[in-house]
């Protein structure tokens, strides 16, 4: 069996960054992009807790489906097994630069989100009460400050 795209991947190498997984197009022609919007480094940074990653996942889901210009493009956000980020999967070809200013603007309003957690009650999640808003606000900044506000080349394109 061959390996998928995102084993292929060097993690012995991987920054933080925001980059294209994949890229597929759909019966119909439409062009769907992966992409790996990753907050540590894997196998060296202290990945995140599922309880945090929750919480993004939720924030993220519902600030990017109300975004008025990219809500009809957003297809789905979902975080990684490893703890180490998400996958968003947009309808277009956008480039990780574009992708980048949206991950930005998000995880700014993510950094500092203060209120109920969208959709965390027991009708709406499967695991409602497994969340942790200070500490999604925290790996929010963290991310923000140390790899979106002046993301480089090197943070948009996996190494070889």
């Amino acid at each position: 069996m061959e390996k998928i795209a995102s084993f292929c991947v060097n993690h012995l190498v991987l920054e933080p960054g925001v980059y294209v997984s994949r890229r597929d197009v759909t019966a119909s022609g439409d062009i769907l992009t992966t992409y790996d919007i990753r907050m540590t480094a894997p196998n060296r940074e202290e990945a995140l807790s599922p309880r945090v990653l929750h919480t993004i996942e939720h924030l993220a889901a519902t600030w990017l489906r109300n975004n008025a210009e990219w809500s009809k493009r957003i297809v789905y956000w979902g975080p990684m097994g490893c703890c180490t980020g998400s996958y968003l999967i947009v309808q277009g070809d956008y480039s990780p630069r574009e992708i980048a200013g949206l991950m930005l603007e998000m995880f700014r309003w993510i950094s500092t989100y203060e209120g109920d957690i969208p959709g965390a009650t027991p009708r709406d999640c499967g695991n409602w009460s497994f969340t942790d808003l200070a500490g999604a606000r925290q790996a929010a900044a963290h991310y923000v400050k140390n790899t979106l506000e002046n993301i480089d080349d090197a943070h948009l394109e996996y190494a070889k």
